[in-house]
Formats: structure tokens, C-alpha cells, sequence
């Protein structure tokens, strides 16, 4: 089944900071659990300037016993408080179940086909912010997997890099050697120490990756998962204090501070227990732009996951998505062959209609 773009468009080689959300969330996680109490309340002023309510959101009270959704999401576009919103390039659903004691994580493409909530738009799924900010992306999604979004957080990913220099570099081991056509780094293959910028560099490359996009989750990974390694083993309050102001300054997110300090106390043993998964779509063509197009057992897939991380009934998928892919399969479209279709957004009588 075809995941890549379709391959008639030679894609704008934007460099962009994806992946690193959840990783930032759960080092947030891992300074406030880690963090003396007078630490925490001194950075409570920064942390209070992150937050933005999300209207509309299916909030529910950061508790021991119960599980929570949260909404992450990546730009690097301008500053966090700009009146251009941008679009967010970085899509992952987290459920967090401290009964269970695991975390559940899923990527979805930012390209993907929905109809943008609250709209009779049909959009890939990184302009729903744009549209309506926070809260349209949270319902957008929900209408998407029908699973309840109960918090989110925007991420302004230009952070990351001050990141990794406060904390001296990182040590990873780069897969194979490649030179970067965009910052014209060169990165051999073996182990490595980096700084902030060759850190960036190193996890945000993607067209010299034989893997593409999943090769690049796998390095974004590794540079998180060695910041969060390092500063676990520091046990510095005065490191903790730094880097929560670095982040707070680069984050939205509608978790107040106690929020935040109860994901960390209640559910930091479940994100050491993350099972990863991405929305997985065909790459086909709507109005001569390219879209990843999920196919309904992927959405019923990805639903069961999520609404069962959730502690919550699977439930059969009847939305936009599944109704249009049950519009196209009976009219011919092709999901096998990988050929990028065309895919056809239909009205409610079953007429073509336009897709934007």
C-alpha cells in the first residue's frame, strides 16, 4: 500500500523540526517529577505562560486513576503568539493510562484527508489549525478516529536546539554516513556527539534517508531520548529549572501547571511503556494536489487502539472519511497497486463535489 506522496510531485525539500513532541512532553515530564518543590513552584510563572484554553475541548481532571488524551502538535513558523497561524506540520494523538501504566502514541500524517470541524471543508489535516486554531484541530481529530481529545500542546520546535546545547550535547550513534543538502552538514556513520544545531540537523533530515519519514522518527527519537537520558541522570535542580523555562517559552498547551505536575507524579511509569504507531495512508491525488488518503480498516484500526488505551469500547467508524473511501471503492479507486489515484470527494447524493 503507497504511504509516500504521490510520486508525479517533486515535493518543496522544506526544512522543517518535526517529530519531537511527545519526547519534549515527556522531558517536561521527567524535570517536573525530577524537580524539588521550591523549583517547581519558581517555574510555576513560566510554565502559567504557556497556557491557552482550548474551547470546546473534552476535558477531563489530570487524575491517578484515570486516563488522558492529549493532542501534540509541531510548528517552527514564527512566534507561538503570531496572528499567522501556520499549519502544523507535527500531528500525534498520546493516551496516557495510569491504570495501566502505559502510553500509546500515533502519528498522523500531515497530509491526511478530512473534513475540518466546525466547516463543509475538506482539507489535509495540518490546515485545521490554521482555520480554527487548537480547538479545531482537537474536534478535527476526534471527528477523524472518534476518540475524545482531552488536551493539547503546540510546540514551537526552534526550543529543541537551545535544548541540547544547555545540557552540553548529546551523544548518538548516526546510522549511516550522508551529507545534508540543506544545512550542508556532513554526518558519518557511528558515534557521534552533537550540539544543538547538528543535533537539529541530524534528526530533521529526511531526503537523504533511504527510510524517509520513518528513518527521521527513528533519529528524532534517539536525540530525545538521550536529552531526556541525560538530564535524568543529572538530578541538577538548577538544570531542571532552565530547561523548563527554554520550553515554556516555546510551548501553547491548555495543561495548567498542576496538570502538568500531575501527569508527572500519577503517570511518569506510564510513558517509560510508549507503544508507537502511525495512520498510515495511500498517497492519491485530489484536485492535482497530493494527500494521504487512510483506508477505513486503517481508521478502525487506529480507533480500536486509541479508544482502548483509553479504557474506553471499540466502536464501528461512521464518518467523512469512511463514507467517501465507501464512495470510491464501489467507483473503482485503486488502494492496492500504489499508482497514486485519483481520489474523489463526493456530496451528500453521492455527486462529485470539490475538495476545498
Amino acid at each position: 500500500m503507497q504511504t509516500q506522496d504521490p510520486k508525479h510531485l517533486t515535493p518543496k525539500r522544506r526544512f522543517k523540526k518535526r517529530s519531537y513532541i511527545i519526547w519534549t512532553l515527556f522531558l517536561i515530564f521527567v524535570v517536573l517529577g525530577g524537580s524539588a518543590a521550591y523549583v517547581a513552584y519558581k517555574t510555576k510563572s513560566s510554565i502559567d505562560k504557556t497556557y491557552l484554553a482550548a474551547h470546546g475541548a473534552s476535558k477531563t481532571k489530570v487524575a491517578t486513576s484515570k486516563p488522558v488524551s492529549i493532542l501534540l502538535m509541531g510548528t517552527d513558523t514564527g512566534a507561538l503568539g503570531r496572528t499567522d497561524k501556520g499549519r502544523t506540520d507535527t500531528i500525534m494523538v498520546v493516551t496516557i493510562n495510569p491504570q495501566t501504566k502505559k502510553a500509546t502514541m500515533v502519528s498522523i500524517p500531515r497530509d491526511t484527508l478530512v473534513k475540518i470541524a466546525g466547516t463543509n471543508d475538506t482539507e489535509k489535516i495540518n490546515a485545521a489549525y490554521t482555520v480554527g486554531g487548537a480547538s479545531t484541530s482537537m474536534k478535527t481529530v476526534e471527528n477523524l478516529l472518534n476518540v475524545p481529545i482531552n488536551y493539547y500542546a503546540l510546540i514551537n520546535m526552534g526550543g529543541l536546539e537551545k535544548v541540547v546545547n544547555a545540557i552540553g550535547g548529546v551523544n548518538v550513534n548516526v546510522p549511516f554516513s550522508w551529507s545534508d543538502s540543506h544545512t550542508h552538514m556532513s554526518f558519518k556513520k557511528g558515534k557521534a556527539h552533537l550540539n544543538g544545531k547538528q543535533a537539529l540537523a541530524f534528526a530533521r533530515m529526511r531526503y537523504e534517508d533511504p527510510n524517509g519519514d520513518y528513518g527521521r522518527q527513528k533519529r528524532q527519537q534517539q536525540v530525545i531520548q538521550q536529552i531526556v537520558k541525560k538530564v535524568t541522570k543529572t538530578g541538577n535542580v538548577t538544570m531542571y529549572q532552565k530547561l523548563l523555562n527554554l520550553m515554556s517559552s516555546n510551548m501553547k498547551t491548555n495543561l495548567s501547571f498542576n496538570d502538568m505536575v500531575g501527569l508527572a507524579e500519577n503517570d511518569k511509569d506510564s510513558v517509560k511503556h510508549v507503544k508507537k504507531s502511525s495512520l498510515k495512508g495511500v498517497g492519491a491525488y485530489i484536485d492535482a494536489a497530493s494527500y494521504q488518503v487512510p483506508a477505513s480498516k486503517t481508521l478502525q484500526r487506529t480507533s480500536d487502539l486509541l479508544r482502548t488505551s483509553l479504557g474506553m469500547s471499540k466502536q464501528t467508524l461512521d464518518n467523512f472519511n469512511t463514507q467517501e473511501n465507501q464512495q470510491n471503492t464501489k467507483n473503482g479507486f485503486d488502494w492496492q497497486s500504489g499508482n497514486n489515484p485519483t481520489y474523489t470527494v463526493y456530496d451528500n447524493n453521492g455527486s462529485q463535489a470539490a475538495s476545498n
